[in-house]
């Protein structure tokens, strides 16, 4: 996962409104959706970003730090521990129900999602390719075995039980904002096979999104008439490239997005403007065609 680094500037005017949005998708009844993080936001997970596409806090960790430090990966894990279970409780919201309904109504042949907390299938999706994978599940990276994150958080309370009663700020995906003063003594899960390094399901900024997940996005990029963004930035380039790709086929874009984007330059039709409202205003204006 690459990023782009942007000079903060006012969030663009935009004048496109719900009608335009559902006449777009009249012309171009078969969409590729791609989901960021403002599409989660409803449901009390954080984003990463402000309007501007900067990072609200620190940028979350890399695949090259988790892996070249023990202390990172405690400070990964601690966080982790005190912020997972905001996301293990969090239900979809009106913008995820819309998108399960355009799928039903047919609109929505395959959903792209950048986001990891799987809340798209929980609200009815059944076709979601997630880019970044899930933060359900974690991975042994000596023998490949899979376990859940529930079954890995039992571990960590039971073996850090200091932080049991710490709270900290909410962020992104499963993080907390915590700085905690002992983290020497923290202990990090280990593989229950082999005792292997653990990490998340998930791709680290500094990773490559697997290829098989690149090529079926593409395919269903190919069957669309159309894309819609909903709920991101695209400042990182695993989701950008599918509007830079769609451009290069004629396809046009639409985004429902509060603040800029990367892909600004290459959309048709922007609204500025929640995704839940939106979302489910339009998939009822499509259900009364």
């Amino acid at each position: 996962m690459t990023d782009l680094q942007l000079t903060p500037t006012e969030p663009l005017d935009d004048p496109h409104t719900l009608d335009d949005l559902h006449r777009f998708v009249q012309r171009h009844p078969r969409l590729f959706v791609l989901t960021g993080a403002g599409i989660s936001t409803d449901s009390g997970i954080p984003g990463y970003r402000d309007d501007n596409g900067a990072w609200k806090r620190s940028p979350p960790i890399t695949l090259q730090e988790f892996l070249g430090a023990l202390a990172m990966r405690q400070r990964y894990w601690a966080r982790s521990m005190v912020g997972w279970p905001l996301v293990a409780r969090a239900q979809p919201n009106a913008a995820h129900v819309a998108l399960a309904r355009l799928e039903a109504a047919g609109h929505v042949p395959t959903l792209v999602t950048q986001n990891v907390d799987g809340l798209h299938q929980r609200a009815g999706s059944r076709d979601v390719i997630e880019l970044h994978g899930g933060i359900d599940g974690v991975s042994c990276l000596d023998c490949g075995m899979q376990q859940s994150r529930a079954t890995i958080q039992q571990t960590l309370e039971a073996d850090n039980p200091a932080l049991l009663d710490v709270t900290a700020e909410a962020a992104a995906d499963g993080d907390a904002h915590l700085e905690w003063h002992d983290l020497g003594g923290f202990r990090v899960p280990a593989c229950s096979n082999c005792g292997g390094l653990l990490k998340p399901s998930v791709v680290f900024f500094g990773e490559n999104v697997p290829k098989p997940r690149v090529e079926a996005a593409s395919l269903a990029l190919d069957a669309a008439d159309a894309v819609l963004v909903a709920g991101s930035s695209l400042m990182v380039y695993s989701g950008y490239r599918f509007c830079v790709w769609a451009q290069r086929q004629g396809k046009p874009i639409a985004a429902i997005n509060l603040g800029r984007t990367r892909a600004d330059p290459l959309l048709s039709l922007k609204v500025a403007a929640p995704c839940g409202d939106t979302l489910s205003a339009l998939a009822g204006l499509l259900a009364g065609d």
